[in-house]
């Protein structure tokens, strides 16, 4: 089949100057033009497309776009199929060319279908377009200069991805970043919603641009503050936004010590005290040294039926270090082994956080109850260490050090205590079985 690019075609049709008025519908060859289109019809209605590629050519030169807007659906169409087994790289940018130039004239022909026009536009483009980000970056910003709110929400969010990746190349900047953010959330929220099903596309994307960004790391903490400190005065019970506020803040670096993570956690908290928002405003006052708060809020996440035991267990080991922190060296020994008991992946760390904590415990009671806690020390760290390889050194470490604390052996037998001997150590609301050790 002879080649005949469309693309030619195309840009022929929009600058031929057709004089519509002294033409008419079908243009100056009116019969030509209408038996074409019934030509090609008859195959395209039997998806025999490339016997009908032929005769939609010859009516796609004959008539002008006001002949049919058909002629240019099913033109998108023809097209579409001929891209998809087309091998040759220019033949077939050349192609999706015609395919966007067809979008083009139907949105100019056709003003009362352009958005529709416009929107396939981009659909094709993204779908299309996988070796030009550039081009396919700036069909997205026509799309949705033109259509604004109306934009197929899908294209705000392929638009965002395409910032991103424009940021990443040093292409644009982080200001732009943000803009096109906040100008793809502005759209969704004047976009019209008809239906449920328009709802639930419009909520996802809003979810999923959301995520987008916040994966991103695109925008400093500052930026953050700037970006939605306005938008939570405007809207403090909007539980999405004040959600997505906490979330953001939440996982950029050294962002939840700020007025506005504050209000936002307070905000989800009020509004639906979940276990999330207790986590949440435990970092906060653990962030700002409010230990006791911290730790209560921490012990709801842990107590709620939504968290996950490979969350809780994660919550304990929290727990177990600003318990530590606190100085309740009782508490951060419960929540450590609990931690452990949740998931054996935290094993190794719990049992080395308990090796120090009784490591660094001072018990009262003579010469061996004062020893007596780096036999518990040891104990855990040889426990930490078969448990997590990666651990050995630091265990060793310690091992070493606390060791040379045990009592020594003439000491020792003064006490009535001989290695090996079972032993219970008692101390700082903590209580462990271990045996007797003892140097020369």
């Amino acid at each position: 089949m002879k080649k005949l690019t469309l693309a030619i075609l195309g840009v022929a049709m929009l600058f031929a100057g057709i004089d519509m008025s002294a033409q008419g519908k079908y243009g100056k060859d009116s019969a030509e033009c209408i038996k074409y289109l019934s030509y090609y019809k008859d195959y395209f209605k039997q998806k025999s497309y490339n016997d009908a590629l032929p005769n939609w050519r010859k009516a796609f030169r004959l008539c002008p776009p006001t002949a049919s807007q058909n002629m240019l659906l099913d033109g998108s169409t023809l097209v579409r199929n001929l891209i998809r087994t087309e091998k040759d790289a220019a033949r077939r940018n050349s192609l999706i060319d015609t395919l966007l130039s067809i979008h083009d004239i139907r949105a100019q022909y056709y003003p009362k279908y352009a958005v529709t026009a416009l929107n396939n536009k981009g659909l094709d483009a993204s779908n299309l377009i996988k070796d030009d980000p550039d081009k396919l970056y700036n069909i997205f910003q026509e799309v949705i200069s033109a259509n604004k709110e109306q934009t197929r929400p899908g294209l705000l969010l392929l638009n965002m991805d395409a910032t991103i990746k424009r940021y990443a190349d040093g292409k644009v900047s982080t200001d732009d970043v943000l803009s096109t953010y906040e100008k793809a959330l502005a759209l969704l929220d004047a976009a019209p919603v008809k239906t449920d099903a328009d709802k639930e596309q419009r909520d996802n994307v809003r979810s999923d641009l959301e995520n987008l960004f916040i994966t991103s790391k695109v925008a400093s903490c500052q930026d953050l503050i700037a970006l939605f400190t306005p938008r939570f005065e405007a809207a403090p019970n909007d539980i999405d936004l004040v959600n997505n506020i906490v979330k953001m803040l939440a996982i950029t670096e050294d962002c939840t010590d700020n007025d506005l993570f504050l209000k936002a956690v307070t905000a989800m908290y009020n509004n639906n005290p979940s276990a999330s928002a207790a986590y949440y405003l435990y970092r906060l006052n653990n962030s700002r040294n409010n230990t006791a708060d911290a730790v209560k809020y921490l012990e709801e996440a842990i107590a709620s039926p939504e968290t996950d035991i490979a969350t809780k267990a994660g919550y304990e080991f929290e727990l177990a270090t600003v318990s530590l922190k606190n100085g309740n060296h009782a508490k951060a020994v419960e929540a450590a082994n609990k931690a452990a008991e949740l998931d054996s992946s935290y094993l190794g760390k719990s049992y080395y956080l308990i090796g120090t904590i009784w490591g660094s415990t001072k018990c009262g009671g003579g010469y061996i109850a004062s020893r007596a806690p780096y036999w518990v020390a040891v104990d855990y760290l040889i426990k930490a260490r078969n448990a997590d390889s990666s651990l050995t050194e630091d265990c060793n470490r310690l091992i070493g050090q606390y060791s040379s604390y045990y009592p020594q052996k003439a000491e020792a037998f003064m006490y009535d205590v001989t290695d090996g001997q079972s032993y219970t150590v008692s101390c700082g609301g903590m209580r462990a079985t271990t045996t007797v050790r003892t140097q020369n």
